[in-house]
């Protein structure tokens, strides 16, 4: 809970009181096996799970917090105040894939707002057997909002006694209710029937909290602990080795789907404990464990591997049938069982075990898609971590345009076959088209199915197996996916369910990218038309301008330079936006137009730089920018300059000698009304050289700017003097010093580059 709770004129345990009978009363109208809040915190945007009844909750830790902005059913009920229903996995990998590529198993959940007054507090949520109807029963639908809604007035007269009701602490995790009782806290279990301590195999169990309730001697044998020192404790505290992802999401799915898991684990030796130490068992301290939920916790199964067949008989249950005792129409839950392992508990068990990392490619697909930018790197992330998990060969990605899909990526795939089907029309009867234009996948486990479902389409092999997935994002059609496999192989129910959720995480990064294709592009264009196309030319003066946009992100961003034609003198400007993409660019472009003007008005640099300050004021784009001005007289090289929180120039004097000027300056502008800025007089001698530069220039991730400031100062310093008609240009000198920039793979920012210099002349010279 908040520490500021703790405070309160109202005691924490009324809160706590309240928010367990909300979540009792939310269980007990829909039936559900899971239920949770999440409130509001004291961090803006962000909700966190506040109470859990019905799971453990250590292994659901990536779900205690929750941004309103992310696509997830909490945070849409929440933001948009509406409830949320969804039937089962298919529905919530449709709805939200993001949430099914984390949690891929077989429930159905909703989510309803909790709302006092007109103050969104936070969510309820219940999560319960997927074979549920949301409309089948409205009475208790209408129960679970009432107990919102009750909850949302309880927490509004609450917060009317004191402060805000927030929720900054871990969650408190409860029993389910039980015989209409309120969620019980997390407790020392009931033990087990002691029958099971005559068993061969190790049995042990765990209640809905993950607590152990009870342990057979050959289960606390293969466990590496006796029982007093198991019993009433958890999971993860008392066998840490079992705290692995791969065992994890086992257990998560039996406690979401309610079917039986079977994989195989490794204790590690204990300390001291030598390879002739102990009772061993086949291959070392490797064992099989089967894990079946039932409404009251978990029951495991622990046989040593070379045992599995004798424990064979007891670990499926009859065909067809769940622990509550429903028919089921799918095999259980598993992400690598075809339907032939399926009937073979010890192959099935080893299959698993040998693939157990198969259940983490949604995980790791929807990270690394996180990452990728544009579509050419969606593509790349797709063929790097979609196709090893699940075994294909090739990929072909098609992206819809003009009611027509274009080969966007393509890999292992023999040169050219792909070639007539690219902008193939929507009309077309293929299966690349077909799975979009329906919306639903199509597996093909062999060639022969292929052909024998689309007769005369041109093959690419003469065996393997097909998986053609549409790319479809909230509702819009983004393209096609294609996978390829060698061999013929079949596809399980969840592996047809993992690959339609990915297919759904691979739109929505498809049609991000796009977005950022198109913003990329317009911004590009609004700097190429902002920036000077050409400096002004001045007898005594001569100036020299680069740009180069960042490799990361949104590319273009809000540098600029310009020279001012000013009555008898320049204006030599340089600045930097807060910043990428369009509205950086266009801010820049205001501000450039402003600087321009004032300039042109001939007004002094402070009073610039002053009145640039107010307009990005009045502007209020929610930006601010650097910025620094130098007016210079040609003839005399007088210079008075102002700065606003921008790079410190470099003065390169006729010699060589080169220094980092230390001009006074003020704020940033767009952040004080009333800012000042003080004014530094200046001489450009013949022959000398002045950079003005951006922070892109000098600044490298994970190095101090300083050092990046004197890499530059050298530089320079080991530049040849420019002249006007012999030797070095100014414009290569420019050239030379954003060379490494330009070269670097990783440009974090943007980088704009101007230098000036009076050309000595023969009398200038010694």
């Amino acid at each position: 809970m908040t520490e500021s709770a703790e405070s309160q004129h109202w005691a924490p345990e009324r809160l706590t009181a309240l928010l367990t009978g909300a979540v009792a009363e939310a269980m007990r109208a829909v039936s559900g096996h899971v239920g949770g809040v999440y409130l509001r915190s004291s961090t803006p945007g962000l909700l966190r799970l506040a109470v859990l009844a019905g799971l453990p909750g250590p292994l659901f830790r990536p779900w205690w917090r929750m941004h309103v902005d992310r696509p997830f059913p909490v945070a849409d009920a929440h933001r948009l105040g509406v409830e949320i229903q969804l039937a089962d996995l298919t529905e919530t990998m449709r709805r939200y894939p993001q949430l099914a590529a984390g949690l891929p198993f077989r429930f159905g959940s909703v989510y309803v707002p909790v709302v006092g007054a007109s103050t969104a507090y936070g969510v309820l949520t219940v999560l319960r057997p997927a074979a549920w109807d949301p409309t089948s029963a409205p009475q208790d639908r209408d129960r679970l909002t009432e107990a919102a809604q009750a909850l949302g007035a309880a927490l509004h007269e609450l917060e009317a006694d004191g402060p805000e009701v927030l929720w900054d602490g871990e969650p408190l995790c409860v029993q389910p209710p039980a015989n209409g009782a309120s969620p019980r806290h997390a407790g020392r279990g009931t033990p087990g029937d002691g029958a099971a301590d005559l068993l061969p195999e190790g049995v042990f169990t765990l209640d809905r909290l993950g607590l152990f309730s009870y342990v057979n001697p050959r289960a606390a044998l293969l466990l590496g602990h006796p029982p007093s020192e198991l019993l009433g404790r958890s999971l993860w505290h008392a066998v840490p080795w079992l705290e692995q992802p791969t065992y994890e999401d086992h257990l998560r799915g039996a406690l979401l789907s309610r079917d039986p898991v079977h994989f195989q684990v490794r204790r590690p030796p204990a300390p001291g404990e030598g390879p002739g130490s102990g009772e061993r068992y086949g291959d070392g301290d490797r064992f099989s464990l089967s894990v079946y939920p039932g409404p009251d916790g978990l029951t495991f199964t622990a046989v040593p591997l070379g045992r599995e067949a004798e424990a064979a008989k007891a670990a499926p249950l009859p065909g067809g049938t769940d622990h509550d005792g429903h028919e089921r129409d799918d095999p259980p839950f598993d992400p690598l069982a075809t339907p032939a392992a399926l009937a073979d508990v010890p192959a099935a068990s080893a299959a698993r075990a040998g693939g157990a990392d198969s259940l983490y490619p949604p995980v790791f697909l929807a990270l690394a898609l996180s990452e990728a930018v544009t579509a050419r790197q969606v593509s790349a992330v797709v063929m790097q971590e979609l196709l090893p998990a699940f075994g294909g060969r090739r990929l072909a990605i098609y992206l819809l345009q003009d009611r027509h899909l274009y080969l966007a990526w393509e890999s292992g795939f023999p040169k050219g076959f792909l070639d007539p089907f690219d902008g193939v029309a929507l009309d077309v009867r293929l299966p690349g088209v077909e799975t979009l234009t329906s919306g639903r996948p199509l597996f093909f486990e062999s060639m022969e199915q292929l052909s024998a479902a689309y007769p005369g389409i041109p093959l690419d092999a003469e065996e393997g197996a097909r998986a053609f997935l549409p790319l479809i994002a909230s509702g819009r059609p983004v393209g096609s996916c294609i996978l390829g496999f060698d061999r013929p192989r079949g596809f399980s129910p969840q592996e047809r369910t993992v690959l339609t959720a990915l297919a759904g995480l691979i739109a929505q990064a498809l049609e991000r990218a796009q977005r950022y294709d198109t913003e990329a592009a317009l911004a590009r264009g609004l700097q190429a038309a902002l920036l000077p196309h050409r400096l002004p030319v001045h007898p005594q003066v001569e100036t020299a301008g680069r740009y180069l946009p960042g490799t990361q992100g949104m590319d273009v961003g809000g540098d600029w330079y310009d020279v001012v034609e000013a009555g008898d003198g320049l204006a030599l400007v340089i600045g930097d936006v807060q910043g990428h993409g369009v509205q950086a660019a266009a801010t820049m472009g205001q501000l450039r137009s402003a600087v321009r003007a004032f300039a042109l008005g001939g007004h002094p640099p402070e009073e610039v730089m002053s009145g640039t300050n107010r307009l990005l004021i009045d502007l209020d784009p929610g930006q601010f920018a650097s910025c620094c001005y130098i007016r210079l007289d040609p003839l005399t090289g007088a210079a008075r300059a102002a700065r606003a929180g921008h790079p410190q120039p470099l003065l390169r004097h006729p010699d060589g000698r080169t220094e980092v000027l230390d001009l006074p300056g003020g704020v940033v502008l767009g952040v004080a009304p009333d800012a000042v800025y003080p004014v530094v007089d200046l001489r450009l001698e013949p022959g000398a050289v002045l950079a003005l530069y951006t922070d892109g220039m000098v600044e490298r991730p994970g190095t101090d700017i300083d050092e990046g400031v004197e890499r530059l100062r050298a530089a320079l310093s080991r530049a040849a003097t420019p002249t006007r008609r012999t030797g070095p240009s100014l414009g290569g000198t420019a050239d030379l010093l954003i060379e490494e920039a330009r070269q670097a793979t990783d440009r974090p920012d943007d980088i704009a580059l101007l230098l000036t210099t009076r050309p000595a002349t023969h009398a200038d010279r010694p």
